[in-house]
């Protein structure tokens, strides 16, 4: 590990530290090599204060033990029919899972318990079928669970519940770390299964929001455990857990990668605004100047003070991902000549290529339409291509510019290609979903 990613991981902490994270893992990740990682990376999360309840599937035990026995179950994954037969194997799948997880999470010195804090009631008949000894969740025993997490223990969730009287269903593991997620008031639940989150024409879709997930649901055939994690992924987030995470589970790393990154590896749901753009603030300032200091170095961007930037604070934007600044932008008016300039535009490079360079400009763009500005212009050394290719800019002579700004270009030894475009005014309703 690089020191570098050191100090990445470190300013998640104070935002994590005593925060629950419910971790769900399917038995296919379980049984998988990968699995001794996992529960490293869970002795991470704990060495760090943060809270772990831990959830595990059994399908894929289920569907081996019923291939060795010669039995024919009814269901595997908890969410069909579960006949006598099928409910007896996953009680004995179940708990050699459980006893491995507890091995595992004491080899790597981290306490755990099992907890049989689902309280559930029978599925139920449904479309006419009866789904016998598969049960949902009627509560969770929160207090139970907040014993263990006070003090330091990993409560271990099967997926099971049982009723007053004592009698045992078959309860899907999904739903379960849902159910608990909600009941904790978790900051986070990960789904590590085997296989990538969300994939379209190849590739991870990386956040999602409630409505997107949810549209996604009705519109694309997925396989029934991808859907199942979105599912109950959207209402966790409708029920203000604000992420949602689906990991590959047979990566290594891919729960801290996740965690502990900004751009993460698989797909995260998100119930309020993942990114933004918004003013910056006095607080900000030292976060931009680091933002931009490396383009300076290359110069691409002029240098700019703290007294420089605080001096026309309302002229600059930042965008903000997941509460970490990685972009910024500003605009300065010269009202009497009704042109703008877009300046100081940066995207950290950990997100090129994702459009947030063009999201930025067309911003500023809409902002000086509001404004009243009529043209808007850009001074750029490496970048003009840019602005020509996304933006629709032209090259234009310096006596184009305002007199004020036209004296400082004069001024300077950069010699930098000057930019412009025509502003047609928007409404300010585009620009209120952003600030």
């Amino acid at each position: 590990m690089k020191v570098s990613d050191l100090r990445g991981i470190l300013q998640y902490v104070p935002r994590f530290r005593e925060k629950i994270f419910v971790v769900e893992v399917d038995g296919d990740v379980i049984a998988s090599k990968n699995f001794g990682n996992i529960l490293l990376d869970l002795a991470v999360l704990r060495s760090l204060n943060i809270k772990v309840v831990l959830v595990h599937g059994a399908a894929h035990q289920i569907q081996k033990l019923a291939a060795q026995r010669g039995v024919a179950i009814s269901n595997a994954d908890g969410t069909g029919v579960t006949d006598d037969a099928t409910l007896q194997l996953s009680l004995e799948a179940a708990i050699q899972i459980t006893n491995e997880i507890m091995q595992g999470l004491t080899s790597v010195d981290l306490r755990a318990a099992y907890a049989n804090a689902i309280i559930a009631h029978p599925f139920g008949i449904r479309g006419g079928v009866d789904y016998l000894q598969t049960g949902k969740v009627e509560r969770v025993d929160i207090q139970a669970l907040q014993l263990f997490l006070d003090q330091g223990i990993i409560p271990v969730v099967p997926p099971f519940g049982f009723d007053g009287e004592g009698k045992t269903f078959r309860v899907n593991s999904d739903s379960i770390a849902y159910e608990l997620g909600e009941a904790l008031r978790a900051t986070k639940i990960i789904y590590l299964m085997a296989g990538d989150g969300l994939c379209v024409n190849g590739e991870v879709v990386r956040q999602l929001s409630i409505d997107e997930t949810e549209e996604i649901l009705k519109r694309r055939k997925l396989k029934p455990n991808l859907a199942s994690k979105l599912d109950f992924g959207a209402r966790a987030c409708r029920s203000d857990i604000p992420r949602v995470h689906l990991l590959n589970g047979l990566v290594n790393e891919a729960l801290l990668s996740e965690v502990f990154s900004h751009e993460g590896i698989g797909t995260m749901i998100y119930s309020n605004e993942y990114q933004q753009i918004r003013r910056v603030f006095k607080k900000d300032v030292r976060g931009v100047m680091d933002l931009i200091r490396q383009s300076v170095h290359n110069e691409e961007l002029i240098r700019r003070t703290r007294s420089d930037i605080l001096d026309s604070i309302d002229d600059y934007w930042v965008l903000e991902i997941d509460r970490n600044l990685v972009g910024c932008v500003a605009l300065h008016c010269y009202p009497e000549e009704q042109k703008a300039e877009l300046a100081c535009l940066y995207v950290n490079k950990a997100y090129g290529d994702q459009g947030y360079g063009q999201k930025l400009m067309n911003f500023v763009e809409r902002l000086a339409g509001e404004k009243g500005m009529r043209h808007i212009f850009a001074l750029s050394t490496q970048a003009f291509s840019f602005f020509q290719q996304k933006g629709g800019y032209h090259e234009v002579a310096p006596a184009d510019l305002p007199p004020a700004r036209r004296q400082r270009y004069d001024a300077s030894h950069r010699r930098s290609k000057v930019l412009m475009k025509e502003v047609t005014p928007e409404t300010a309703v585009e620009l209120q979903r952003h600030v």
